[in-house]
């Protein structure tokens, strides 16, 4: 690694050359060479004390209050990552990663739920997308997600430097359309957009993927209601009065949990841990999700009708948990694939703790939107830089027969 400044220095190019400032061309290579390099704490004061010894104030400057636009940078990034990993076998893995942080001044920092802790703490959340093919992850994406604690207030907005365009309310799947399409226009190139239940449990995030002509596989409750993929819409008979103008499905949907009681449950390794291969048992039909336009269907009251027709998959790992997942892929996809597919979004859990143990992604103690957004942005481009030398390393390795 002696010579990592220096590959560094060469690999930054890009980025530094959409900098206009000489002052901000410097910094940037400085910020990033102190996420990476010693330290435990990678927030400006010790970086500043390993990189820029006198220069607190400018590398301060630079991320919290310097006039400069990170979209080149974004669009750069994007253009890097999918030079890394972009491709028709690439997933783009939408998640969200928690930042534990003391306090009620910290932009977007609330009680929240953060999946990493499994309990309701302290935090901000970033929503994340991360590029990834084979067990090679790049983060492309990390944006604020804000509280209604937050968007509702406007003298907290205006004190964190929020931006007008992102001071109203946004869930979070709609964060990551934005996302996902600010990444599209930038031309990063992937086969599958890969989510967990969080995203997937919303009918309007799925349709969207679709919409956007999107291969996707993403979590779901085990309540998500669901139809045989044989469903048909009669017109009903009609005991008395008018004859019913509108069709309604000839059975009843019913839960994905349900669905998959008397399918096929097969034991598959979807790769190799530490521990030997990583197993557990799948189980998968074809369904239409019971997500349509809503209407009444007799005494049933309102009922969503079918909409899209979509493979249905269960999981039962050897803890006894039970996981449940919707995926577009072709109705001919086998078993093993849906199962690969629908695991490789691990890939973005390990990015997110490399990011925080290794980049100091949640070091930063300033408390504006631009700080921590620009925080994370060379967090994710010191990651970018460390799988370009992982993915060169493994190369000169393939090459020597090692």
């Amino acid at each position: 690694m002696a010579d990592w400044q220096d590959e560094l220095a060469g690999w930054l190019g890009p980025f530094v050359e959409r900098f206009g400032h000489k002052a901000r061309r410097r910094m940037c290579p400085l910020y990033v060479a102190g996420l990476i390099g010693p330290g435990d704490r990678k927030s400006i004061g010790p970086m500043a004390e390993q990189v820029a010894p006198g220069d607190y104030d400018r590398l301060h400057h630079f991320v919290s209050d310097g006039v400069w636009d990170e979209g080149p940078l974004e669009f750069e990034l994007a253009i890097q990552a999918d030079k890394l990993v972009g491709g028709g076998d690439a997933f783009l893995v939408i998640d969200d990663t928690a930042l534990p942080k003391k306090g009620t001044h910290s932009v977007g920092v609330g009680p929240q739920y953060a999946s990493a802790l499994g309990k309701t703490a302290n935090c901000q959340t970033l929503v994340s997308l991360t590029l990834a093919r084979g067990e090679v992850p790049v983060m492309v994406g990390l944006r604020l997600f804000l509280p209604e604690t937050w968007t509702g207030d406007k003298a907290r907005l205006e004190r964190a430097g929020v931006p007008a365009k992102y001071r109203s309310s946004r869930a979070k799947p709609e964060i990551a359309l934005a996302e996902l399409d600010r990444l599209i226009a930038a031309g990063v190139r992937f086969g599958t957009v890969l989510a967990d239940a969080g995203y997937g449990v919303g009918a309007e995030f799925r349709q969207a993927l679709s919409a956007r002509g999107l291969a996707w596989a993403v979590g779901i409750p085990r309540h998500q209601k669901v139809y045989p993929r044989d469903v048909e819409l009669v017109f009903p008979i009609a005991g008395r009065g008018r004859p019913r103008k509108r069709h309604v499905p000839n059975v009843l949907s019913t839960s994905a949990e349900d669905m998959l009681t008397q399918a096929k449950w097969r034991m598959l390794a979807w790769r190799k841990g530490t521990k030997g291969p990583l197993k557990a048992r799948f189980a998968a039909v074809r369904v239409r999700v019971a997500d349509g336009p809503p209407q009444r269907i007799g005494d049933k009251g309102m009922q969503h009708m079918p909409g899209e027709e979509v493979w249905l998959v269960g999981e039962r790992r050897a803890s006894g948990e039970r996981k449940y997942y919707l995926a577009n892929l072709p109705a001919d996809a086998d078993l093993k694939t849906l199962a690969a597919t629908i695991k490789a979004r691990w890939v973005c859990e390990q990015a997110h703790q490399q990011l925080k143990e290794e980049l100091g992604l949640d070091h930063f103690e300033g408390r504006s939107w631009r700080g921590l957004h620009r925080h994370a942005l060379m967090a994710m481009i010191a990651y970018a830089f460390l799988q370009s030398r992982r993915l060169k390393a493994a190369g000169r390795k393939k090459e020597s027969g090692g």
